[in-house]
Parts: structure tokens; sequence; C-alpha cells
């Protein structure tokens, strides 16, 4: 499942989707805004350019709202069904999940959003 050549492989492990060697994002650092989003223009093993047209990543804002969403539901199950607390605690406890995951919804949104377009083809 986690073996090379698979998707989940390229987005799990902050690879290029195209050769799954170079890495997709400059700084492996999960936490830290700035520094955890900034991405390598083409990839260092293959030279695929990461930006295939203007404004390329805007699209893995539909993928970020759908991480979120998912971040919600299992932080109220948690909250709400197995812990017991009340509504207005599930909200905090959703926010507080919700503002503490970013860094990490943004990465993997732009390393899903490229996987969907691009198939892995071995390295050169």
């Amino acid at each position: 499942m986690l073996t090379k050549g698979t998707k989940l492989y390229s987005i799990l492990n902050n690879k290029c989707p195209k050769c799954q060697e170079g890495d997709f994002m400059i700084k492996n650092t999960k936490y830290g805004l700035i520094k955890s989003t900034r991405m390598h223009e083409s990839c260092t093993n293959c030279n695929m350019k990461y930006m295939l047209e203007p404004s390329f990543f805007y699209g893995a804002m539909y993928v970020t709202y759908g991480l979120t969403i998912a971040i919600s539901i299992a932080t109220f199950i948690i909250a709400y069904g197995i812990f017991e607390a009340s509504f207005v605690q599930s909200i905090i406890a959703i926010s507080i999940a919700v503002i503490a995951m970013i860094p990490i919804t943004i990465r993997l949104s732009r390393s899903i959003w490229i996987n969907m377009f691009i198939s892995y083809e071995g390295s050169n």
C-alpha cells in the first residue's frame, strides 16, 4: 500500500508524483505555516514543473475543505460521542483541532491535488 509507485507513497512521503524521488516541498517540517508550505518549482530529480498552469494549486482549496470537514467530524465524534463533552465544548475542540492542523492540511491538499493529475512514470 505504501510502496513506491502508489499515489499514497507520493502523498505521505512528500515526493514528486511523477518519479517519486525528488521532494515536493522544500522543508519536511510539518509545522510553521510559512516554512512548511514552500514548494520546489520543479522536481530535483526529473525536473517536472510542479506549477502545471498559473494558479494550479487554487484547486487544492477544495481538497483542504474536504480534509477540514473530515477533521471536524472526527473531532466531534471523539469529543461529543466518546468524551461526552457538551455541544459548545465540542465546537471549541473542533476549532482547536482545525487550527492546529492547518499546516498539515495545506501540505496534504497540495500533494493530493497534484497527484490527481500526474501519474507515476518511474525515475529517469
